[in-house]
C-alpha cells in the first residue's frame, strides 16, 4: 500500500519561501494523482494543488503564481515550492494520493494521506 511522508515545514517570514516534500513508497504518478491540502486551526482542510498522472499541475486561486508543484524524477518525491508566503498560508500541509488519473479537489477521492507538516508564516 502506498505510504506518504511530508517534510520541509517550518517558520518563515512573510515574503519568504519554503519547499515541502512528499516522499512516497512507490513511483507516485504511475497510478496516482498527488495533491497538497492544508488545514489551519478551526478551519476546514482546503485543497491547494495537485499533479496528475500526466504531470499536469493545477492550483487553487489563492496560491496560483506563488506555489509550484512538481515531481522529482527518479526520487519518488513530490515537491511543493512555496514562494511569496503570506500569514494566511500558515497551516498544517498534507499530501494525499488519489487513484484517479486526473486531479480532483474532493477529500473523499484521496484515500492515502501523510501525517502533515506545519508551516507558519510570521514576522
Amino acid at each position: 500500500q502506498l505510504q506518504l511522508a511530508e517534510s520541509g515545514g517550518g517558520l518563515v517570514q512573510p515574503g519568504g519561501s519554503l519547499r515541502l516534500s512528499c516522499a512516497t513508497s512507490e513511483s507516485p504518478l504511475t497510478f496516482y494523482s498527488i495533491a497538497w491540502f492544508r488545514q489551519a486551526p478551526g478551519r476546514e482542510r482546503d485543497w491547494v494543488s495537485c499533479i496528475n498522472s500526466y504531470s499536469q499541475p493545477t492550483y487553487a486561486d489563492s496560491v496560483k503564481g506563488r506555489f509550484t508543484i512538481s515531481e522529482a524524477p527518479g526520487t519518488n518525491t513530490i515537491y511543493l515550492q512555496m514562494d511569496g508566503l503570506k500569514p494566511e498560508d500558515s497551516a498544517v500541509y498534507y499530501c494525499a494520493a488519489s487513484r484517479f488519473m486526473v486531479c480532483t479537489q474532493r477529500h473523499s477521492d484521496f484515500d492515502t494521506w501523510g501525517q502533515g507538516t506545519q508551516v507558519t508564516v510570521s514576522s
